[in-house]
């Protein structure tokens, strides 16, 4: 008895689309992980689903654009710190991410296209 073996795996074969409802749960959830985990979550959304669909790109460049001008933000305000307005710049800082960060998960459960009023665009 000889065995066959198995088919090869194509590893670089194009990732498949995802449904809209599929787009737009991942979408609210890169923007709700921004929140949480700050850069982390929108850069790894986006590295892994950007060649999923339209919608899910826009919605994770938008995410992790923001985050890193939120880095950006408490890198300065950290460093403002020394001067003491730092401290209101990291509490405008926090509040302004959990407040846009809610808005852009609740446009992106819509179903629709979000940008950041205040995101410097890293990631094009």
């Amino acid at each position: 008895m000889t065995q066959t073996p198995p088919p090869p795996v194509n590893y670089a074969a194009a990732p498949t689309q995802l449904s809209p409802e599929d787009e737009k749960l991942w979408a609210t959830l890169t923007h709700v992980g921004g929140i949480v985990f700050h850069w982390l979550a929108p850069l790894v959304a986006y590295l892994v689903l950007k060649d999923r669909g339209p919608f899910v790109r826009w919605h994770t460049r938008q995410a992790l654009n923001f985050q890193l001008t939120v880095l950006l933000a408490y890198v300065i305000g950290f460093v403002l710190c020394f001067v003491f307005i730092g401290v209101f710049v990291l509490l405008a800082v926090v509040v302004l991410n959990i407040v846009f960060g809610i808005v852009a998960a609740i446009a992106a459960n819509r179903g629709e296209f979000y940008k950041y009023p205040v995101a410097i665009e890293f990631v094009k």
